[in-house]
């Protein structure tokens, strides 16, 4: 039983909506997994704010359609596709696929868009390596801790070189006056 055109209406909806709060979607071939494979994947990208929809391409190709930011999705639509959609923790969801593939060996990255722009598989798999937003603000802090415990060593020394050249010019003068 097809499915009828209110129910294809409604998938292109809430891929648009998927993609409208998205920052990275990228397209994997899946042939080969099975359902509880497709769970795992999505299990694994759900707690970073990523989602794994699996559609019909020409679905998808009427839901980018007319859409800039994600028109060049489609040299990405063949075949069986799978698209990984994600929001800001783009690193951590690129790094959540790589550790899904390097586990089941089964899927294929074709490639991906971001910011209107199409993305070859090693662009989007050398996302992966960025830092996680967690990972910036602590390196962030460690910067601001490093720059205050310098200030602070500087300004402790100030008294003391201080007093040091007081003491060098009081010994100048008591050696002058002898």
């Amino acid at each position: 039983m097809g499915r009828t055109r209110e129910n294809k209406a409604e998938i292109i909806e809430g891929l648009k909506q998927d993609l409208s709060e998205a920052q990275l979607t990228f397209v994997v071939d899946y042939s080969g997994l099975s359902v509880a494979e497709i769970t795992d994947l999505r299990n694994r990208l759900r707690p970073i704010g990523g989602s794994c929809k699996v559609t019909k391409n020409t679905l998808m190709q009427i839901a980018i359609d007319g859409d800039d930011n994600w028109q060049p999705m489609g040299e990405f639509l063949k075949g069986t596709s799978a698209f990984l959609l994600v929001g800001e923790e783009v690193g951590a969801a690129v790094k959540a696929y790589k550790e899904f593939q390097k586990a089941t060996k089964k899927t294929e990255l074709r490639g991906g868009v971001m910011e209107g722009k199409a993305l070859t598989k090693q662009q989007v798999e050398a996302l992966g390596d960025l830092p996680t937003k967690e990972q910036l603000y602590a390196q962030i802090a460690g910067a601001i801790n490093g720059v205050a415990t310098k200030i602070a060593i500087g300004v402790k020394e100030v008294p003391a070189s201080l007093a040091r050249g007081i003491k060098a010019i009081s010994e100048k003068e008591d050696q002058a006056a002898a």
